[in-house]
């Protein structure tokens, strides 16, 4: 049975995008990973999809859905919810998953010529964030 985990947000445009990205990165085919948001954007963040490029991971096909747009038996068999908002109030979703709180600053709503190092710094604190669960789960 593959590991299933959501990662939930408000937007879906930036940080559980680089979430999504990373997780099935790190994860690999043994797991069903998605992101999703409570009131979906509709598009990722050009950041979001370059800061993973320069670690060699490709979201450019990615889309911001809601977590209605979900498979139902995905929701159904979910192990983890994983929510990222720091500064917002995160989605909340009836479900029999573990949950777990990683909030992690909004990059996107940094001015545009931080928004580099902003994107750069919540994709590495994701990233330390996945590999610390990783091992904590000894997945």
């Amino acid at each position: 049975m593959k590991l299933k985990i959501l990662f939930l947000c408000v937007a879906n445009s930036a940080r559980s995008q680089l979430a999504e990205g990373l997780a099935k990165s790190l994860f690999g085919a043994n797991a069903e990973i998605q992101s999703a948001g409570s009131e979906p954007s509709g598009t990722v963040q050009p950041w979001a999809i370059t800061v993973l490029n320069e670690i060699g991971i490709d979201i450019s096909k990615n889309s911001s859905k809601s977590y209605d747009q979900l498979s139902s038996k995905f929701l159904a068999e979910l192990d983890y919810v994983i929510t990222l908002c720091a500064e917002e109030v995160c989605p909340a979703m009836i479900s029999k998953a573990t949950r777990l709180h990683w909030p992690v600053k909004d990059p996107a709503k940094v001015p545009e010529s931080q928004k580099a190092e902003a994107f750069r710094i919540a994709r590495d604190e994701i990233k330390q964030k996945l590999e610390n669960f990783r091992a904590e789960i000894r997945f």
